[in-house]
C-alpha cells in the first residue's frame, strides 16, 4: 500500500487532514491502533465529529484507506501525527499516543521522509520528547529525516473556513525541516507561513487556544457581573460589536469544551523525559490562563444555580423538578461531546435531585453518572411537560421561538432566545 502522506490517528483532526489531502490528489493513508476506528472508516462509516459522511465516501472513492499495520509507515515520504493528547488529571497533556505513534513510525522510518507533530502539546515537546523517540531507530532528525511542527487550525462545523484557505504555520528542526513541511503543506492549502523554529510553531497553539479561553473567560464574567447588575448582556454585546476596530465579541456559555484545552506551560515538565518530578519549564506562571481556567470551570455550577434560581421564583423547588436539557454536545451542529459542560450540569442537577431528561438530534443516548439518561422523542410535549427547560446548545434544528412559548420556564445559556421568551443567562 505505497503512498505519499500517512496520517497517523483517525481522529477528527487526522481525518480532516486525509481529507484535504485526498482531495488535493495526495496519495493518503490512515494508519490507527483502534481497529474499531479503522474498521468503521473503512466501511464509510462516520466517526462523531469528523468529516462528513459523503466526505468519507470521496476519499474513499479516491483511494483512501485506513490500516492498522505500522508497515506502511516505512513507504511514505511524508508522515503527519494527528493523534489525541487529552488533559490528564494533572491539567497536563497526556502524551501517551503520540509515543506510540512515534516508535511505530521509528520502526520503519526511511531517510528523507518528513515527519510533522500536528497535535496540541507544550512547547519544546516535538524536541524534547518526539524527536529522541524518532531517532531510536537511528536515523537522525535534521540530517537523514525532516522534523516540523505544525498547530492545527480545525474548527469542525465552520463551513466558511477549512484547511485550504486557512494559513497552515509550519516550523521545522532546522531551515531545511521547515521547507519540506511548508512543500508538503502548499499542496493543500492556499498559504504557508514560516514559523522561525519549532518552537515558535508549538507556540503558535498556545496563543491561539489560549486567546479563546481567556476571551470566553471573560465574557461569563460579564455574563455573571450583568445579570447582579439588571443588565441585558446579550444587547450590551450587540451594541459593542458594531465597534469596527479593537473589539472582537466573545459570548458566554454554560462552560468551554472542545479538545482543545486551556494550557499553561508552566504545569508541565522539562524535557527530555525522565522520572517524575522533574523541573518545570522556565518562565512565569500564566496568570490570565490559571484565572481563565478557574472562571471558565465554575460556569457549570452557576448555570445550576441559576435554574434553581428560576424554579425557585416561580415556588418550585430544584429537588423532584423535571429538568429537560436541549442539547448536550460541546459545539452546535456537532456530534461531538469532549469536554461539553452539559455532563457536570446534568451530573450536579442529579445530585441536588432532579429529574433529568435530555434532547440532541446528535446524540441518540446519553449517560450521566454512569447511568442513562431517558431521551425525549417528542420535543415539543417534553418541553410543556419539564419544570424548567435548559439550552445548553443552540443546534440549528431548534425554533426555539416556539420551544420557549411551549416550556413552562426556560434558561437560555447561549443567548439564542428572542429578548423577552426566555430567562438568559
Amino acid at each position: 500500500m505505497p503512498a505519499d502522506l500517512a496520517v497517523l490517528g483517525l481522529g477528527h483532526t487526522g481525518l480532516a487532514l486525509a481529507q484535504a489531502a485526498t482531495a488535493a490528489g495526495v496519495n493518503t493513508i490512515g494508519y490507527d491502533t483502534d481497529p474499531a476506528a479503522v474498521a468503521e472508516t473503512n466501511a464509510g462509516r462516520v466517526p462523531s465529529g469528523t468529516v462528513s459522511a459523503p466526505d468519507l465516501r470521496r476519499m474513499l472513492a479516491g483511494g483512501f484507506r485506513a490500516t492498522t499495520d505500522p508497515r506502511v509507515l516505512g513507504r511514505v515520504r511524508t508522515a503527519v501525527v494527528c493523534v489525541p493528547t487529552p488533559l490528564g488529571p494533572d491539567q497536563t497533556p497526556d502524551l501517551g499516543e503520540v509515543a506510540a505513534a512515534a516508535r511505530a513510525l521509528a520502526a520503519h522510518l526511511r531517510p528523507h521522509t518528513t515527519v510533522v507533530l500536528e497535535s496540541a502539546v507544550y512547547p519544546g515537546t516535538t524536541e524534547g520528547f518526539l524527536r529522541p523517540l524518532l531517532e531510536s531507530g537511528g536515523l537522525r532528525a535534521g540530517r537523514d529525516f525532516h522534523l516540523a511542527y505544525s498547530p492545527s487550525r480545525l474548527d469542525p462545523g465552520n463551513r466558511d473556513f477549512h484547511l485550504a484557505n486557512t494559513p497552515k504555520v509550519v516550523g521545522g528542526c532546522t531551515p531545511a525541516c521547515t521547507e519540506a513541511a511548508a512543500a508538503f503543506y502548499g499542496r493543500l492549502t492556499e498559504r504557508v507561513v514560516r514559523a522561525r523554529g519549532l518552537r515558535e510553531a508549538e507556540t503558535v497553539k498556545l496563543m491561539e487556544t489560549n486567546y479563546r479561553h481567556v476571551n470566553i473567560a471573560f465574557a461569563n464574567e460579564m455574563a455573571v457581573f450583568c445579570h447582579d447588575l439588571g443588565v441585558d448582556l446579550w444587547d450590551v454585546i450587540r451594541c459593542a460589536e458594531t465597534k469596527p476596530f479593537g473589539f472582537q465579541a466573545f459570548r458566554p456559555g454554560p462552560g468551554v469544551g472542545g479538545p482543545a484545552a486551556a494550557l499553561d506551560p508552566n504545569t508541565a515538565p522539562a524535557f527530555p523525559a525522565g522520572p517524575a518530578g522533574r523541573p518545570r519549564l522556565p518562565g512565569h506562571p500564566l496568570r490570565m490562563v490559571e484565572l481563565a481556567r478557574e472562571v471558565n470551570g465554575r460556569m457549570p455550577r452557576y448555570v445550576v444555580q441559576r435554574a434553581a434560581a428560576l424554579l425557585n421564583e416561580h415556588g418550585k423547588s430544584l429537588r423532584g423538578a423535571r429538568v429537560l436539557l436541549l442539547g448536550v454536545t460541546y459545539k452546535a451542529d456537532l456530534a461531538e461531546q469532549d469536554g461539553a459542560p452539559a455532563r457536570e450540569i446534568g451530573s450536579r442537577l442529579i445530585e441536588l435531585g432532579a429529574q433529568l431528561a435530555y434532547h440532541d438530534p446528535y446524540v441518540p443516548q446519553w449517560r450521566v453518572l454512569d447511568r442513562p439518561v431517558p431521551r425525549a422523542d417528542s420535543l415539543w410535549e417534553a418541553a410543556a411537560e419539564a419544570d424548567l427547560t435548559l439550552l445548553l446548545q443552540h443546534h440549528r434544528t431548534y425554533d426555539l421561538q416556539g420551544l420557549a412559548v411551549k416550556a413552562q420556564l426556560m434558561l437560555d445559556t447561549r443567548g439564542a432566545t428572542p429578548a423577552g421568551a426566555a430567562a438568559r443567562l
